[in-house]
């Protein structure tokens, strides 16, 4: 089974994709990612791919599965979030193993996106931390935006409607804003 094999993960993200894909919505390449890996998608969200741990690049593809890909394939539905928790205690648990130090700096923010995602702010200090180096500029930047947000509000206001919450009129007023959704 070509497509699960952590390095065709890796490759269809990193090399396949720009930098600009990642985070555009666009549907014809979350119809891309369900086709391709849909299958792995769903064998990474019941844990069936735990022998990939077994390296960091193993580790990264694995979070990239869960993390990203679950967020292309389920855009806009309570599903994109489901693997969260998952994806959070997998890359805590490869940071906890300096896993991430096994891997380019460019490929690093994927593997610490999971902190980014939380909604928890004990989580956004750990975050803080680990986006803070050279080559990881931007990616503080965009974390130390995610923090505020949640230092207002306690939660990401974008996902209210999605994950069946009520906003406050502060949120609201928030979401009418350029720039406020992720």
């Amino acid at each position: 089974m070509l497509e699960g094999r952590p390095d065709v993960v890796l490759d269809f993200w990193f090399k396949e994709l720009t930098p600009a894909q990642w985070f555009r919505k666009d549907t014809t390449l979350d119809a891309t990612i369900v086709e391709r890996f849909g299958t792995l998608q769903a064998s990474a969200s019941r844990a069936e791919l735990w022998l990939w741990r077994r390296s960091a690049l193993g580790r990264l593809a694995e979070v990239v599965v869960l993390d990203q890909f679950s967020r292309h394939m389920y855009r806009d539905t309570p599903e994109a979030f489901a693997n969260d928790t998952m994806a959070l205690a997998l890359a805590q648990e490869a940071v906890a193993q300096a896993a991430d130090r096994h891997l380019d700096v460019a490929w690093r923010p994927f593997l610490y996106m999971p902190y980014m995602h939380s909604e928890s702010l004990a989580i956004h200090e750990e975050a803080l931390r680990l986006f803070d180096q050279p080559g990881l500029e931007e990616n503080l930047r965009v974390e130390h935006r995610h923090r505020e947000i949640l230092q207002r509000f306690g939660r990401y206001p974008h996902r209210n409607a999605i994950l069946g919450r009520e906003s406050s009129p502060e949120e609201l007023a928030f979401l009418d804003e350029p720039g406020s959704s992720f």
